[in-house]
């Protein structure tokens, strides 16, 4: 028996090193942040070899490994991959919809697997029925590179038996349009378009809604920090388990695209308060949103 187990453990000691992967992430900048990013990804894949470099420290895509797996972390690091389409395939994150569209435009690079890092939009709505249960009217500012989203909005809408309101915002400096939207909307609905939503335009849009005594839903945990109600967000988890699923198919098994499946719910409990709500449970709310989460 102790003879049989030898040979048993012989002929499977070469299966680990030729089942491991090659795993490199990519960035524009070493940054404190990433580096977490890449131990977190390094615990979870004990068996993967797993790196850190800059776009700097690279040759072109062309030159490495074609069994390489990457992760590009920013948008430094998109721009390098889609230098030429040679190399091996990636997975690149923290780019939006919108953000895409003014990259890429209609074509999606087949070498190239983006994880959308904004809030889907069926998401944000079932949410904003889930905390203002009255509200019919979805009012939505749309700029240049985000009119392109109304039609999905409205068909994901259609079925919540919600109205989209939309109304296009060309100069943040112009508050009209805005004033014109809260006057015929029950709730705001914020695009992640940084044209749209920035540091620059909170106060305005923050004050102006509240002094309607109007929320705002979204378009990310960040707003709800600045004075939003609720948003959906998936954290660093979330997006680990995401590239852990990934990285365990073959590159040509990976979708042109996806969101995390894994998400929580951001509330901001003063702007509640002040509004006349119930105080937001994330737990519940994000139990509810995924009772009606679209299935595969």
């Amino acid at each position: 028996m102790a003879l049989l187990l030898r040979l048993l453990l012989l002929c499977l000691w070469p299966l680990g090193p030729l089942s491991a992967s090659e795993i490199l992430l990519v960035g524009g900048e070493d940054q404190p942040g990433i580096r977490s990013f890449v131990a977190a990804l390094e615990s979870r894949r004990p068996h993967d070899h797993v790196r850190f470099q800059t776009t700097a420290e690279l040759p072109r895509p062309g030159k490495l490994k074609t069994d390489q797996r990457l992760i590009l972390l920013d948008s430094a690091a998109l721009e390098w991959r889609l230098g030429e389409s040679a190399g091996p395939p990636a997975l690149a994150m923290r780019i939006s919809r919108v953000q895409a569209e003014q990259r890429l435009g209609k074509s999606r690079p087949a070498f190239v697997t983006l994880l959308w890092s904004d809030a889907p939009l069926g998401r944000q709505l079932r949410l904003a029925r889930y905390l203002l249960p009255q509200a019919q009217r979805i009012g939505v500012l749309y700029g240049e590179h985000s009119g392109f989203l109304l039609d999905e909005l409205r068909h994901a809408a259609r079925p919540l038996g919600l109205e989209i309101v939309a109304q296009d915002w060309p100069d943040a400096r112009d508050s009209r349009p805005l004033q014109q939207l809260l006057a015929s909307s029950d709730v705001l609905l914020g695009l992640d378009d940084p044209a749209l939503y920035n540091s620059k335009t909170a106060k305005n849009l923050l004050l102006s809604s509240y002094g309607r005594q109007m929320a705002l839903i979204g378009p990310n945990a960040g707003f709800v920090r600045a004075g939003a109600l609720a948003s959906t967000y998936s954290d660093q988890d979330d997006w680990l388990a995401v590239l852990d699923q990934l990285l365990d198919q073959p590159p040509a098994h990976w979708p042109r695209s996806l969101y995390p499946a894994r998400y929580g719910v951001s509330g901001n409990q003063q702007v509640a308060r002040a509004l006349g709500l119930e105080p937001i449970d994330p737990n519940a709310a994000a139990e509810a949103l995924a009772e009606g989460e679209p299935t595969p």
